[in-house]
């Protein structure tokens, strides 16, 4: 397969070029994103942080569902806004709390395969869902859930907080299959007991609380190497990686793993002295784990294959989604 054709698959992927439009939204809000001044992380992360005393953070977050998954699937739509939500909160190495949700439907069968979707959710990631709001007289269907989670101030993992000489981690469970009738979703969930699933959720706190690693984020629609690309440009900061050593299903090509929302995976950086200790604690959750570069201070993302190298995202002059973390 033609590496420039992979390179440039991953920077016209629309799963990373939709994000250019938070640097739009961020603008507006900057300004006053911490009026009250106990705003601890903000935009660029997986959820915000809020400082409620006592050492602790409240962690916030919300998902919309894409409208083609709605068109695709509404029970899976469901079911994947509990999945995306919690693995906001848990990328964070935190607890997650509850969620509240929006639903917009005049469709009582499609409103009801949503709940169903949402239901199945909870139970497996153990999560409640509290409340939330109904538009039952739309004429559209869509969904969107918000999560509220708790973390210790010193264990949070932020996006931003990556370091020169840092180790890049790639986990992902490869013990998944594509979703009937989609192209993007790696299912390793639903087919899962809620111990499995949930011991992937809680090693993130594990890994928070021992302080092995610098930033972390959960993969999702940008896909692997663009979810790394954002939490570089959180941190200001770029990387070399070795894309022979990031861990992908032996039957699948590169072009659609870079594109895949994996169920449960992450990527997250750490110090030589505690990498192989973050490496062992993720495999235990039966999520593959691997280092596959170091961290650059030159803003630069750049990708190694058969002793060629390319540039995926130069931060000196383009944007994923245009700023470096507030915080």
């Amino acid at each position: 397969m033609d590496f420039g054709e992979i390179i440039e698959s991953i920077r016209t992927f629309k799963g990373v070029t939709r994000k250019h439009s938070i640097a739009d939204v961020r603008e507006k809000l900057k300004d006053i994103y911490n009026i009250s001044g106990d705003v601890y992380l903000a935009f660029g992360d997986d959820a915000a942080a809020i400082d409620i005393g006592n050492d602790q953070l409240m962690l916030l977050a919300t998902d919309g569902i894409w409208g083609s998954l709605m068109q695709i699937d509404p029970w899976w739509s469901g079911y994947c806004s509990v999945l995306v939500n919690v693995n906001d909160i848990a990328a964070m190495g935190g607890r997650p709390m509850g969620m509240t949700n929006v639903l917009s439907s005049s469709d009582e069968e499609i409103t009801n395969q949503i709940m169903d979707g949402i239901k199945e959710g909870v139970k497996k990631f153990g999560v409640p869902m509290v409340g939330g709001h109904t538009h039952p007289d739309t004429p559209y269907n869509s969904l969107d859930v918000a999560i509220s989670g708790i973390v210790d101030k010193d264990a949070i993992i932020p996006s931003c907080g990556a370091k020169l000489d840092d180790n890049v981690i790639v986990a992902i469970d490869l013990d998944g299959s594509i979703y009937p009738n989609t192209e993007i979703n790696w299912d390793t969930t639903s087919d899962k007991t809620p111990e499995y699933v949930q011991k992937q959720i809680q090693i993130m706190n594990t890994i928070g609380k021992k302080h092995l690693v610098h930033a972390a984020k959960d993969i999702s629609n940008p896909g692997i190497v663009g979810t790394l690309g954002m939490l570089l440009e959180a941190s200001n900061m770029g990387a070399k990686i070795n894309m022979d050593e990031i861990p992908k299903p032996d039957d699948m090509d590169w072009i659609r793993w870079f594109k895949m929302y994996p169920g449960s995976a992450f990527v997250l950086t750490a110090p030589d002295e505690t990498t192989d200790e973050t490496l062992k604690l993720l495999n235990s959750a039966n999520i593959t784990a691997t280092t596959i570069g170091c961290v650059t201070d030159d803003k630069n993302l750049q990708m190694t294959y058969e002793n060629q190298i390319k540039t995926v995202f130069d931060f000196n002059s383009e944007i994923i989604m245009g700023f470096s973390e507030d915080k």
